[in-house]
């Protein structure tokens, strides 16, 4: 199976579908969320269907819950397995959330605590994940509102550790480490410089809205606006470490025509170029 390309991708919108049929070399990729795909037919597959034969495909979960203390909804890894076996996406990514207790099913990525219990967990079933689809997944990083006291390990060796036992790759949310980073008053740039770049296999920018507190700003990963400077900036010091990688646009809420989003791609194509070629970039 071949990798994304090493270009910028959007996350696919139904009302963008003529647009991008129009203009079918726009981006390198796009990415959609697994659990809108899991019906067997219909227009949503139509346009799939169509979408995947110009343009690499990357498939991002939103509900296996990998960080949950109980095992993984069989139904659900078995629709995934069938929708992986379907279009045979270049990538599939999760996130170090949970989501579910018992048979409750929350709509959010909730935090867990980092220890060595949680790992052990999470682990597991990142090898149960990746036995049953038969490839290597990704793990996306978490923008957090709240830490645990009972944390043992930080965010960045918990994910490299990850990564050592299972062999996973990692996605890093360059966004969601700016909002961590604000929220929690810890320095992004240290985060990053600890972070394991060498199991990164596919990038993401979105936009957040801001809260003033008494305490200082609050940062809410939103997906609904333009990527901020500060992490445009943050992304080109990372690419000047990691060279090129897959970077994808996110935009899921408050949705913009698909032109806003292009000029967002495009700003994203500016400095993958210039890190081909080993040039700074004033992000």
């Amino acid at each position: 199976m071949r990798p994304l390309p090493r270009t910028p991708g959007l996350s696919f919108k139904p009302e963008h579908f003529r647009d991008i049929m129009a203009a079918p070399s726009a981006v390198g990729f796009f990415e959609v969320h697994a659990e809108n795909y899991m019906g067997e037919g219909g227009a949503a597959h139509a346009m799939l269907n169509a979408l995947h034969a110009d343009h690499a495909l990357s498939i991002h979960g939103v509900g296996l819950s990998i960080g949950g203390a109980g095992a993984l909804c069989r139904d659900h890894l078995a629709r995934l397995r069938k929708l992986i076996d379907r279009y045979q996406p270049q990538s599939f990514s999760e996130h170090l959330a949970w989501s579910s207790h018992g048979a409750e099913w929350l709509n959010d990525l909730l935090p867990l605590p980092y220890t060595d219990e949680t790992l052990a967990t999470i682990c597991t079933h990142i090898d149960h994940v990746q036995d049953v689809l038969g490839r290597r997944m990704l793990l996306e990083n978490p923008a957090t509102y709240v830490t645990f006291a009972a944390s043992t390990w930080s965010e960045t060796d918990f994910l490299t550790e990850i990564t050592r036992r299972t062999g996973c790759g990692l996605l890093l949310d360059v966004n969601n480490v700016f909002v961590s980073a604000t929220n929690h008053r810890f320095d992004a740039r240290a985060y990053l410089a600890a972070f394991p770049l060498e199991a990164v296999g596919e990038i993401h920018l979105a936009g957040h809205d801001c809260e003033e507190l008494p305490s200082g700003p609050l940062l809410i990963d939103t997906h609904g606006a333009q990527v901020a400077n500060p992490v445009w900036t943050l992304y080109a010091e990372v690419l000047a470490r990691t060279g090129p990688l897959p970077t994808l646009i996110e935009w899921d809420t408050d949705v913009p025509d698909f032109a806003t989003l292009l000029a967002e791609a495009r700003r994203a194509y500016s400095l993958l170029e210039h890190a081909a070629i080993g040039q700074p970039h004033a992000a």
